[in-house]
């Protein structure tokens, strides 16, 4: 079980939901361990910091770019030190980050 697992299922229930991802690729923005609350109900937007899946991997990472209308969006996620992960569709992001808190 991932540390995301509970809070993808409460975000693809429609709830909001917390949790402390941890990593260093959001310094700056995201501490590791702070904890952020995610709404599967706002729509992703450039410099947004989302929770997606991208390669198999759950992320906390930013919209840097979006493509398309509709059912063939697709959002371009990237960390905050500059790295480009890759493109993902709307399906796989499950939240947008909402608040940051120690």
């Amino acid at each position: 079980m991932s540390w995301a697992d509970r809070s993808i299922a409460q975000l693809r229930a429609g709830q909001v939901t917390r949790c402390r991802p941890h990593g260093g690729s959001m310094r700056g923005r995201i501490e590791s361990g702070q904890l952020v609350t995610l709404d599967p109900r706002i729509e992703p937007t450039i410099d947004d910091a989302v929770m997606c899946r991208l390669r198999g991997n759950v992320l906390v990472h930013l919209v840097k770019a979006v493509q398309g209308q509709g059912s063939k969006r697709r959002f371009l996620i990237a960390n905050n030190l500059g790295k480009i992960n890759g493109w993902v569709s709307r399906g796989a992001i499950y939240g947008v980050v909402t608040s940051v808190e120690d």
